[in-house]
């Protein structure tokens, strides 16, 4: 079985950081294009996929969750 180091782990929860500050850039907007839409649907559904990992040991999943 594959286990992460702490630096991985660190950089998959950096990624999910940033795909909550795009949503939540996106969110921010009074009008959204398609694209921008399916930008959202797609960094919600790779947060979802994290979530799940089970890897994960102190991070904290309070701003994953909240998108």
């Amino acid at each position: 079985m594959f286990e992460n180091t702490p630096e991985q782990i660190a950089r998959h929860y950096s990624a999910c950081l940033d795909s909550v500050a795009l949503i939540n850039r996106l969110k921010a907007k009074d009008v959204l294009t398609e694209d921008e839409v399916d930008t959202i649907a797609r960094n919600k559904s790779h947060l979802a996929t994290m979530r799940a990992k089970d890897y994960w040991t102190t991070e904290d999943m309070t701003p994953l969750e909240a998108v």
